[in-house]
């Protein structure tokens, strides 16, 4: 270890690695690589470089403050040679600290540091060895790892869209981001104080005909919302939303290439795409608002109202009045679209769903035309009159 240092005050952090950016962000933690790295190899490159490999370690962190009101997150980076003097290789992440307290966040970051150091060294060989060292004696109760950028020979081979898939399918982090356009960042830049619109499914059709029909329809519950806040403020971000639980509790999980599969596709029609560990409709709008206070909207078609009723949620004490009570809690509403009474029919059969009725009009379902036998009808009543549930009108485009 050559040496070690603190820059607690924001003007001596500034005069060692330059004023201009956030000070916990990817554009300060690349700045303090690239200043304890250059220090290194000048200070020890002729003396110790030919049989010496050199690494540095360096984070920025927003640890939890006194009242804990802050979001406790930092960025983590290595830069290390796997030869001495090769070249350079780069791992950056992004971590979000679960633990209570500041003195158990430190603890975490302390463990999680000294894993990856070694990890780096001695565990490269696979992305499944790799984060399995990272990870070690660090559960994802008390850290999340939401975001990987890998750079250099060492991880020439590794797929690193694979790797946040696998960040996720591992426990590792509750959702990922992948951008249509642009660069990955972590899902926290993209939610950050804004109002967002979220598109559940299993999106297994990937043509591009079905992919257009799910954009429009993402579109125009946007537009939606955008009405709802009115025009002064900006325009909500909106999101297709996967997750890596297997559709049927019979079916295995989704392997990586068919998750990937469905991503592009959705990513070729021009929408972003969040990844989600679990497929309860409350997990995901938990983790939005743990970004934002803006309003959060999910939508979807009546299939996606009907699972929610549905669904056992035998984790719960209170099951499905708990699920719900979570789902509404915080400023969510869910616009639900219409459905062809064949499709519904076709729907309702192969999820064993009984107890519902509807009317139509010209061959289709809207919401409010839906109705659920008693005693959960005066629920799903309660909610549509609640304006919890909005029935939405399908776009012409689609």
């Amino acid at each position: 270890m050559a040496k070690t240092i603190s820059a607690y005050d924001k003007e001596v952090s500034d005069d060692l690695y330059g004023s201009g950016s956030r000070y916990v962000s990817k554009q300060r933690l690349e700045a303090m690589l690239d200043n304890e790295w250059t220090q290194l190899l000048t200070q020890l490159g002729k003396t110790r470089g030919p049989q010496t490999r050199f690494f540095c370690f360096v984070d920025t962190v927003s640890a939890r403050n006194f009242a804990g009101t802050n979001d406790s997150h930092g960025w983590i980076g290595l830069r290390f040679q796997l030869q001495p003097g090769g070249p350079p290789n780069d791992v950056l992440l992004h971590i979000n600290m679960r633990d209570p307290s500041n003195v158990l966040q430190q603890q975490a970051i302390g463990i999680l540091g000294v894993n990856l150091i070694y990890a780096a060294f001695y565990e490269v060989q696979t992305k499944e060895s790799f984060l399995e060292g990272l990870t070690q004696d660090v559960v994802a109760e008390r850290i999340e790892i939401d975001y990987v950028d890998l750079r250099g020979p060492a991880f020439e081979s590794w797929d690193r869209r694979a790797l946040q898939v696998h960040l996720v399918r591992a426990g590792l982090a509750e959702t990922v981001f992948f951008p249509a356009n642009g660069s990955t960042v972590p899902p926290t830049e993209v939610l950050h104080k804004k109002a967002v619109v979220l598109a559940p499914g299993y999106f297994g059709h990937t043509d591009p005909v079905h992919s257009h029909v799910h954009l429009r329809l993402l579109a125009s519950a946007i537009q939606e919302l955008q009405g709802d806040l009115g025009e002064t403020k900006p325009e909500p971000a909106g999101f297709f939303c996967l997750n890596v639980a297997p559709f049927t509790p019979d079916e295995p999980a989704p392997e990586i290439p068919d998750l990937l599969r469905r991503i592009d596709a959705l990513l070729a029609a021009g929408g972003d795409v969040l990844l989600f560990r679990k497929p309860e409709l409350y997990h995901m709008t938990a983790l939005v608002n743990r970004h934002t206070q803006a309003p959060v909207r999910v939508v979807g078609g009546l299939s996606l109202v009907i699972r929610a009723f549905e669904d056992v949620y035998g984790n719960l004490e209170g099951r499905l009045l708990e699920a719900l009570a979570r789902l509404f809690a915080q400023n969510v509403r869910i616009y639900v679209y219409p459905m062809t009474v064949a499709d519904l029919r076709e729907w309702l059969k192969s999820a064993s769903a009984i107890g519902w009725e509807w009317s139509e009009t010209n061959g289709w379902v809207s919401a409010s035309q839906l109705r659920r036998a008693p005693p959960l009808g005066h629920l799903f009543t309660y909610l549509l009159a609640s304006n919890f549930l909005v029935p939405m009108r399908l776009p012409v485009e689609a």
